[in-house]
């Protein structure tokens, strides 16, 4: 039997072609609604997505020969995850394939912050040459705390090797340290931390979590990078421990204003004031969610799409 697979997003090349020489059938929606997918999902045993919508109840119920669910991405938190494998779906993500450029990224930005790379080049161009307000810092010396020791995290302590720094982390689940990272309990991470990496899906346990009570927590000033989901850090909490100097310096490439698609900025047109803030702020650095955004991770997470689908039909 021909396995039907619909791509609703647009990925590298390989992906299709690759899918195409295994013997899959492949079939493209780049633009219906999410309606209008659900009307003809019935003929489709698989999906390709990346972040167009959610899949709900709704689309999963109408989904009745949906055998796999394919997310060219780290998360699945588009997906209703427990529902789909409740009905039997294979839920296929592909972290391994922008683990290397989530982790570059991330120490590309606490270099940049400890050094005010962007604030000076910014006043060089605009003719000014200021040594003493942009003196840094060096990273030699401070403790890294990360927060998720997945594929992400893993890939960041790898990193960070050879800088001469301690690496400690975090994570709801146990003995998983190796000889990158020394796992800790989130309040000696927060005893030590100079410097703190989010590297966490968003679920309801992490929503949210990076408040005023969690920022408090920490012994030191310290510095934030989020590479992982904006939703994770409430921003006006954050913005008023920046103007508390109780966080010295902000780098993140995702924002609680994303939408699901992560296409576009708002939810609505008004910009937060926490968000003005940070646009006017020299000690934060913005990026708009492309930490594993590189052209080798656009080939290698198709690459591990591809595996993954073609390994639930080897069994």
């Amino acid at each position: 039997m021909s396995i039907k697979i619909l791509h609703i997003d647009s990925n590298n090349p390989i992906l299709w072609q690759q899918l195409e020489d295994a013997g899959f059938e492949n079939h493209a929606d780049f633009k219906s609604s999410k309606e209008e997918i659900e009307a003809k999902i019935q003929d489709y045993n698989g999906i390709v997505i990346r972040s167009r919508f959610k899949i709900d109840k709704t689309f999963l119920d109408k989904a009745t020969n949906l055998q796999f669910i394919a997310r060219v991405g780290a998360g699945l938190e588009s997906i209703d995850c427990d529902y789909a494998e409740a009905k039997g779906i294979h839920l296929i993500a592909a972290p391994e394939g922008n683990r290397n450029a989530v982790a570059e990224h991330s120490l590309g930005v606490i270099l940049s912050l400890f050094n005010n790379l962007n604030q000076a080049d910014a006043e060089i161009k605009a003719g000014h040459w200021n040594r003493e307000s942009n003196r840094g810092h060096e990273l030699n010396g401070k403790t890294v705390g990360i927060i998720g020791y997945g594929n992400m995290g893993k890939a960041f302590a790898k990193k960070l090797r050879g800088f001469e720094v301690d690496v400690i982390f975090h994570d709801i689940l146990e003995n998983i340290g190796d000889e990158n990272a020394q796992q800790v309990s989130l309040q000696e991470l927060q005893q030590k931390a100079d410097v703190l990496s989010l590297h966490l899906p968003w679920t309801p346990e992490t929503d949210k979590m990076v408040n005023t009570d969690f920022i408090n927590a920490f012994a030191k000033p310290f510095w934030i990078i989020n590479t992982s989901r904006g939703k994770n850090i409430v921003t006006a909490d954050l913005v008023e421990a920046m103007k508390a100097k109780k966080i010295l310096g902000a780098g993140l490439d995702v924002l609680e204003y994303e939408k699901l698609s992560f296409e576009t900025l708002f939810q609505d047109k008004n910009t937060p004031e926490a968000f003005q803030y940070l646009l006017e702020a020299k000690n934060a650095l913005l990026t708009p969610h492309i930490a594993g955004w590189t052209f080798e991770s656009h080939e290698r997470l198709a690459q591990v799409i591809v595996d993954k689908i073609k390994a639930v039909y080897s069994k």
